[in-house]
């Protein structure tokens, strides 16, 4: 297994494709164009077993506010394994290698996990926000309580009471 990490800006446009099937197989269709949108413009793990790509994620900059702050966060997306190959730790290292950036450039690490990734975001020190979740939409706050429970943060340099409200800068798609 080979982990690499590279911005977007630095990837070649094919192995960006080949990510973006995987997260296409990975999500069984359920992966939208705002989710790949989401997933662009960062720092993107990807792990490679024997030149085929077999894991992926990214970490994008948003700024989610919350205590009263605007806290730099490190926002993780399209974290995708291929199926042939779960199990085996590539979701670990692609996690390893985006928690990395995460510690070295923000204040805090944010993402929307899925209801079966939970136990593996948790046993990696990821908390979930216990308080309630908005986002700053085009015509003010708006309440996303659907989202309760499903945001999990990485405190970093920051230290957010995860029973408070947070909210999160508006984008197309799922806004968290």
């Amino acid at each position: 297994m080979e982990i690499t990490t590279a911005h977007t800006a630095e990837i070649d446009p094919a192995v960006l494709a080949a990510a973006r099937r995987l997260c296409d197989d990975a999500f069984d269709g359920e992966f939208s164009d705002d989710d790949w949108d989401h997933a662009l413009g960062g720092v993107h793990a990807l792990v490679w077993e024997d030149g085929e790509l077999v894991g992926h994620g990214s970490v994008v900059q948003r700024r989610l506010l919350a205590g009263g702050r605007a806290l730099r966060t490190g926002y993780v997306e399209a974290v995708a394994v291929r199926a042939d190959r779960r199990g085996r730790g590539h979701g670990a290292a692609v996690m390893t290698a985006l928690e990395g950036v995460l510690r070295r450039a923000y204040e805090v690490g944010a993402l929307g996990a899925a209801e079966d990734a939970v136990d593996f975001y948790a046993a990696r020190g990821w908390v979930p926000w216990r308080g309630p979740t908005s986002v700053l939409g085009p015509d003010g706050p708006v309440r996303t309580a659907d989202d309760d429970g499903g945001l999990f943060v990485l405190p970093v340099t920051a230290a957010p009471d995860l029973d408070g409200p947070i909210a999160c800068d508006w984008r197309g798609g799922d806004v968290w």
